[in-house]
């Protein structure tokens, strides 16, 4: 499986977000200049994003973006699933219900749901809260004495 590109720069959007909104709309122009992503591209990533619920928008002047929930409950996995579409390592996992016609003969679906859930539950287990904790862009100021 292979995270593709906007899933990648959707994960540090958001992240970005998480980190500079202070309660007010961020701009794509400052979320570009910071997380050095063309302004166009995450002007592709924003409808994924906000059709799953985890942007708000505001047009006008003081306009922008902010996340609809708590860091703290957004996990990666809502973010790459919003982008992504889904996590499915096989195309025989991505709805809820398996219907493909060799499910009772596969010998190797039990490798892939094995995967698949071992994935979303690692990525699931995630918050951009913890994401933001674990960066410490100032690690080597810190002195314990």
């Amino acid at each position: 499986m292979k995270i593709s590109t906007k899933g990648r720069y959707a994960l540090r959007m958001v992240t970005d977000l998480a980190m500079y909104q202070n309660n007010e709309y961020v701009s794509l122009k400052d979320i570009a200049e910071r997380q050095n992503i063309s302004k166009k591209y995450l002007e592709q990533i924003v409808p994924m994003l906000n059709k799953s619920g985890i942007l708000k928008t505001n047009r006008g002047n003081r306009g922008g973006y902010m996340l609809n929930r708590n860091p703290s409950e957004l996990t990666v996995s809502d973010i790459l699933i919003a982008t992504e579409g889904s996590l499915a390592p096989v195309s025989c996992l991505e709805n809820e219900v398996n219907d493909c016609p060799r499910k009772k003969e596969c010998s190797t679906i039990h490798v892939w749901e094995g995967l698949y859930k071992t994935v979303y539950d690692y990525l699931s287990g995630i918050t951009i809260q913890d994401i933001i904790d674990k960066y410490s862009p100032n690690d080597g100021d810190y002195y314990c004495i």
